[in-house]
C-alpha cells in the first residue's frame, strides 16, 4: 500500500510540474474587435499605431488613419446599435480605452458604458471607427471601416 501511494504521489507531482512548463503567454498587443448579441461574427478591426513593449518590442506607425481605415473591409452595422470591444487575451492591464468615429473630417467621442460597450451614432453613413488603448505594456490604436445603416 505504500509503494502505490508514492508511485500516487510522484505522478501527481511530475504532472502537475509538466503542466507549469506547458503554459504560454502572448505578451504581444491583443487582437480587437467590435461584438454584439445580434451579430453572427465579430468586427475584427486593424491596428495602426502601436508602441507596445514587454518581452519584446512591437512599433507599428501609420500617418493617415482616415485613408487607412477606408481601406479596410467594410462591415453594417445598425444606427444607434450598441457594441463592445473585445480584446482577443488580456495580458496586460487597461489604464483607458476610448473609442471614436470620425465621419470625413468630423471626429465624434463615442461614451462608454460598463468599461467597453458604446452605441454608434444614429446619424447613417461610412464612419472609420477608432479605439484607442492604453495599457501598462504601451499603446495601440485600432480602425475599421463601418457602414451604418
Amino acid at each position: 500500500m505504500r509503494k502505490l501511494t508514492s508511485l500516487f504521489v510522484g505522478l501527481f507531482c511530475a504532472l502537475s510540474l509538466t503542466a507549469c512548463f506547458g503554459e504560454t503567454y502572448d505578451f504581444t498587443p491583443p487582437t480587437v474587435s467590435l461584438s454584439n448579441q445580434n451579430r453572427l461574427d465579430d468586427i475584427k478591426l486593424e491596428e495602426a499605431n502601436v508602441d507596445w513593449s514587454s518581452d519584446k518590442e512591437y512599433k507599428k506607425e501609420t500617418k493617415d488613419i482616415l485613408n487607412f481605415g477606408t481601406e479596410q473591409q467594410q462591415f453594417i452595422v445598425g444606427s444607434n446599435e450598441k457594441d463592445s470591444v473585445v480584446f482577443d487575451n488580456q495580458d496586460f492591464k487597461v489604464k483607458d480605452l476610448n473609442v471614436s468615429v470620425w465621419k470625413r473630417d468630423k471626429k465624434t467621442q463615442l461614451e462608454l458604458h460598463d468599461g467597453s460597450s458604446f452605441t454608434f451614432p444614429a446619424e447613417k453613413g461610412q464612419y472609420v471607427i477608432e479605439v484607442n488603448l492604453l495599457a501598462d505594456s504601451g499603446s495601440a490604436q485600432y480602425v475599421g471601416n463601418i457602414l451604418i445603416k
